[in-house]
């Protein structure tokens, strides 16, 4: 909550992904894709980015190395 320079990194982040996804196309049936045909923009990267924060979060407290959820199927 008082982090406000990396919450403002976040927010920053999202809203790119976000633009790039409005303009290319988010992989259908993603979770990005159906929360924009759902939702407007901003809340979308609002949502994203909190989705970030968690996942570094849940990430840090593990100690472990993020994994391609792609990768793990293989």
């Amino acid at each position: 909550m008082s982090q406000r320079d990396i919450r403002r990194l976040l927010i920053v982040g999202a809203v790119a992904v976000v633009r790039w996804a409005a303009r290319k196309g988010a992989p259908e049936g993603s979770w990005l894709a159906r929360m924009l045909a759902r939702k407007p923009n901003m809340l979308v990267a609002v949502a994203l980015a909190n989705r970030m924060a968690r996942t570094a979060w849940a990430l840090m407290r593990k100690s472990e190395d993020c994994k391609d959820p792609a990768m793990a199927t293989a």
